[in-house]
């Protein structure tokens, strides 16, 4: 059973936003149960911060032993952090998804939007 935190926002694509201390950011990753699908993680690609996304363009990739996924940005916005610690120890994405396996934060354009995602009953739901 994958690890679904209830105080999260997901998107069908298997990110979550995490909300932080800074009003209108949020931490951005992929969820328990997309890591445990793609198996050990080797490689993440990020964006440079500054870059802005809309919601679904790719704003990076992940690569482990299995496969190679694009990451989608779930909303629109800006990318303020990106999560260096990742170059170095990608496998930080398996171990600890929701804390030291973040990979962007991002402000969003709108915070609104938020309500058009997910909870954790629907993504639960969602993955079955």
């Amino acid at each position: 059973m994958s690890d679904i935190p209830s105080d999260l926002y997901y998107t069908e694509e298997h990110e979550y936003l995490k909300p932080t201390e800074e009003d209108g950011v949020f931490a951005v990753g992929i969820t328990d149960y997309a890591q445990g699908e793609l198996g050990d993680v080797v490689f993440v690609e990020l964006p440079e911060g500054g870059a802005h996304f809309n919601r679904m363009d790719v704003f990076g990739t992940i690569e482990a032993v299995k496969a190679v996924s694009d990451l989608y940005c779930p909303l629109p916005g800006e990318i303020v952090a990106v999560n260096d610690e990742l170059h170095d120890d990608p496998s930080l994405v398996n171990t600890d998804p929701y804390g030291a396996g973040w990979m962007i934060k991002l402000k969003l354009a709108d915070a609104d939007e938020i309500s058009s995602l997910l909870t954790a009953d629907g993504y639960a739901e969602h993955i079955g």
